[in-house]
C-alpha cells in the first residue's frame, strides 16, 4: 500500500498602500524567474503560523505579523506531479532589514499593484498566487484560532 502525502506550504498575502509584497525567484536553474508570495514549506516542529513568519523573513527581510487566514488551498502540479496544501495568511509587516541576505533562489522582494501582478500572470509560480490575492481582495478573513498547534 502506497501512502500519499501532500506537501504543506505557507504563504503571506501582504498588502500595503494598495500594493502586494511578492518575491521574484528562480526555483530551478534554467527555468527563468517566477513571481510568488513569500512562501515555502513548513519546517519540522514549527507551527503553521511560525512557518509563515519565518518564510516571509527569509524571503523578504520583513518581519510578518499574521492577523488572519485568507484560505487553505489544495493544488496539484502536473509538471512535478506533486500535491500542495497551502495555508495563506494575511497580515502586516513591521521592521525591514535591508542588509539581510535573502533565501537561496530569491532574486528580490518588491511591492506590486494588483494590475502589475495580473500583467505578470504568465510568470506566477502557481495559480495560487493570483487566487490568494483575489480571495484577499474579496475580504476572505478567517480567525487564526482555527489553527491549533498541539505539542504534548
Amino acid at each position: 500500500m502506497t501512502i500519499w502525502k501532500p506537501n504543506v506550504t505557507v504563504a503571506a498575502v501582504i498588502e500595503q498602500n494598495g500594493k502586494f509584497l511578492l518575491v521574484e525567484e528562480e526555483p530551478e536553474a534554467g527555468r527563468g524567474l517566477f513571481i510568488n508570495q513569500p512562501a515555502g514549506h513548513l519546517d519540522p516542529g514549527e507551527s503553521i503560523i511560525q512557518g509563515a513568519i519565518r518564510e516571509t523573513l527569509e524571503e523578504t527581510a520583513y518581519t510578518f505579523v499574521p492577523e488572519f487566514l485568507v484560505g487553505i488551498y489544495h493544488w496539484h502540479s502536473q509538471r512535478v506531479d506533486t500535491t500542495y496544501i497551502r495555508f495563506a495568511f494575511g497580515g502586516h509587516v513591521t521592521q525591514h532589514d535591508p542588509k539581510r541576505t535573502l533565501d537561496t533562489g530569491i532574486v528580490r522582494a518588491a511591492w506590486f499593484s494588483p494590475e502589475e501582478v495580473n500583467q505578470m500572470i504568465q510568470r506566477h509560480r502557481s495559480p495560487l498566487v493570483m487566487q490568494c490575492i483575489r480571495d484577499y481582495q474579496a475580504g476572505k478573513r478567517y480567525p487564526l484560532e482555527l489553527l491549533t498547534h498541539y505539542e504534548p
